[in-house]
C-alpha cells in the first residue's frame, strides 16, 4: 500500500455525476490529513493496519514551540481518505502509465475499507471519497506538508 499524506487546514471531495457533470459532495474535513491511498496487488490487511497506525501517529503537526511534534491524534484532527490506484502507475518505459501493480477493484476496495476502519478504531474521525468514482479533491495544504508512505517501506 502507498499513501500520499498532506496536512491540511480543510479539504473536501466531490463525486462527478453522469452526463451532467454535476458535483455531489461526499466527504469534508477541517484541520487534519488528506490521505490518497493506493492498494497494490499482493497487499494484505496487515498493510492497512501498518499504514493506519503510521498515519494516526505521524508527528507532522506543530507543537507550541513550532516544531513538528504532534500527531493527528494529539491535535484531534480528521482524515479524508481517497482511493487512488494511480499511485502505482509505472512510467519507467514510456510516457503512458501502466497499472499492472495496482490491485484489481475487488481486491483493493476491501483493503481501502480496512484502512479506514483501522483509522477509526484508533480514534480518528474519517471522511471518504467514493471508491471507483470520478472525484474532485479540493484541499488547502497547510505548510505545505506532504509525506509519502509505503507499507513495504520502500521510501
Amino acid at each position: 500500500m502507498r499513501a500520499v499524506v498532506q496536512r491540511v487546514s480543510r479539504a473536501r471531495v466531490t463525486v462527478v455525476e453522469g452526463q451532467t457533470g454535476s458535483e455531489v459532495p461526499v466527504g469534508e474535513i477541517g484541520p487534519g490529513l488528506v490521505v490518497l491511498l493506493g492498494v497494490r496487488t499482493g497487499d494484505e490487511p496487515a498493510a492497512a493496519r501498518y499504514l493506519a497506525e503510521k498515519v494516526a501517529h505521524l508527528r507532522i503537526f506543530e507543537d507550541d514551540a513550532g516544531k513538528m511534534n504532534r500527531s493527528l491524534l494529539d491535535v484531534g484532527g480528521s482524515a479524508l481518505v481517497v482511493s487512488q490506484f494511480t499511485l502505482y502507475g509505472d512510467v519507467r518505459r514510456g510516457r503512458r502509465p501502466g497499472f499492472d501493480w495496482a490491485a484489481r477493484p475487488e481486491v483493493a476496495e476491501p483493503l481501502y475499507e480496512a484502512f479506514c476502519a483501522e483509522l477509526r478504531a484508533l480514534g480518528v474521525p474519517v471522511a471518504t471519497g467514493r471508491f471507483q468514482a470520478h472525484m474532485r479533491v479540493e484541499l488547502v495544504n497547510d505548510g505545505p506538508v506532504t509525506i509519502l508512505l509505503d507499507s513495504d517501506r520502500e521510501f
